[in-house]
């Protein structure tokens, strides 16, 4: 049984199609479904039938891209062993973070990194909720958020860490009325004017909290992607806005204050292939992101008291 197989089969169910394999594996498409009918023809079945445009795995090809996983998890769990027996601290590691999340937590690891010999390859794509499972085929480590629970929609099969809990806040100009109350609810923002994100992003479920608790839906006078306009619009105004705890930058001109009545949280998470997970380095990364979440949780929950 040749592993390289397994390892095609698990690409190809992971990723949806044998373009994307060979995109990602710097084939051809011809090579690579060369290497399919090979493979067909070593294990004695149908692997793939056709599906539309393009071809989808059989039962047996299911089977055996899980057995893949294992395979390689298996693999990378005995290489990790050897790796921290070397003192080898085990190459490159790539991390993707959504913006917010890079702001928290990229500087730690650099600075890690660096006196540790890591080097790591960083990215803060802010991919859809439906995209973020799929990119952990890309980059060993992807950071993400959730508003409903710490373990991510769309993330089974995958290694999953808990992060930190973030609070979502209410923003507001430091002279606000609104500032003198040390905690708000919702009655106390009714007629407020706001900075929103686009509908369906994860900040407007607050919005909408707020909506089914007052029975009546907020003035959102912008729709905005970046915190960091947000924040600036904010400060020169009297409208509000929901911004996370931790990496909203709280100065003279702007605070935030908690709303206790309204769910008002995301779920910082982890995401690895299960293999990648083991890797000795990818560990190594994992726990400098967790110390930086969590110091960052630690200092917020303090400065809150």
């Amino acid at each position: 049984m040749d592993v390289r197989h397994l390892e095609l089969l698990r690409e190809l169910a992971e990723r949806g199609s044998v373009t994307a394999v060979a995109r990602a594996t710097h084939r051809t498409v011809s090579a690579v479904s060369q290497q399919l009918r090979t493979a067909q023809r070593e294990f004695g079945m149908a692997l793939v039938e056709p599906a539309g445009r393009g071809v989808r795995l059989t039962d047996a090809g299911r089977l055996l891209a899980a057995g893949g996983v294992e395979v390689h998890t298996a693999i990378a769990a005995v290489q990790a062993q050897w790796d921290a027996y070397r003192r080898d601290p085990g190459g490159l590691v790539s991390v993707n973070a959504f913006p917010s999340a890079a702001t928290l937590v990229f500087p730690h690891l650099i600075g890690e990194a660096t006196a540790h010999g890591i080097t790591l390859r960083l990215d803060d794509v802010d991919p859809a909720e439906s995209e973020i499972a799929a990119m952990t085929a890309d980059y060993d480590i992807v950071v993400t958020h959730s508003l409903d629970s710490p373990r991510p929609a769309a993330s089974a099969g995958l290694t999953v860490r808990e992060l930190v809990t973030e609070p979502l806040d209410i923003a507001m100009r430091a002279d606000h009325p609104l500032a003198a109350k040390h905690r708000l609810h919702a009655a106390d923002v009714r007629g407020a004017t706001w900075f929103g994100v686009p509908e369906g992003y994860p900040f407007d479920s607050v919005l909408r909290g707020i909506e089914q608790t007052l029975g009546e839906p907020p003035d959102v006078r912008q729709r905005l992607r970046d915190n960091r306009v947000i924040e600036h619009l904010v400060a020169a105004g009297d409208s509000l806005a929901v911004l996370p705890r931790f990496t909203t930058r709280v100065d003279d001109a702007v605070v935030l204050r908690e709303i206790v009545d309204v769910p008002a949280r995301r779920y910082l998470a982890a995401l690895m292939r299960p293999d990648r997970a083991e890797r000795h380095a990818v560990r190594t990364v994992l726990g400098w992101l967790t110390e930086a979440a969590q110091a960052h949780g630690g200092m917020a929950s303090r400065s809150a008291l």
